[in-house]
């Protein structure tokens, strides 16, 4: 059963609490617990992850290695700053997924600059908590667990 990483960034924890209008009700820990069942159903072992520092991401996508067939990754803030997030997906060679709640390009300038678009394989963004499970899907597909009707 391939395996999934789910890692998150800095303030979602406070999802369900954190600016509803842009990120919704759905509480993080409630989130990642349909997030394990969707997978299961799709054949996936989903493991979610969320750290507000920096390093400790980093960390968690260098674990991938060996563990993990595939990254879906909302880096948050990081997105828009971190080299070192940006360097440990291109050091670990797994396909990533990168997810956002809200629409970046819907907000403030600086938020529209991705260091991270050119490294993933592609982005989700802007569709709520919903972007996870577009990007589980297709996860499925490209590690061979769903067909085109999945």
């Amino acid at each position: 059963m391939p395996v999934i990483f789910v890692i998150q960034g800095p303030n979602l924890n406070l999802l369900g609490s954190r600016e509803p209008s842009y990120y919704g009700a759905d509480t993080l820990d409630g989130l990642n617990a349909d997030l394990v069942e969707f997978g299961r159903e799709l054949g996936l072992q989903v493991e979610c992850f969320q750290s507000n520092h920096e390093g400790e991401l980093v960390e968690k996508i260098h674990q991938a290695v060996g563990q993990a067939d595939y990254i879906i990754i909302n880096a948050a803030a990081y997105t828009h700053t971190s080299i070192a997030i940006r360097d440990a997906l291109l050091a670990v060679g797994i396909k990533a997924i990168e997810v956002h709640i809200s629409n970046i390009y819907k907000r403030e300038e600086f938020r529209h600059k991705s260091l991270l678009a050119d490294v993933v394989q592609g982005q989700i963004t802007g569709f709520g908590v919903y972007g996870y499970y577009l990007a589980l899907r297709a996860a499925a597909f490209y590690t061979g667990q769903g067909g085109e009707n999945s």
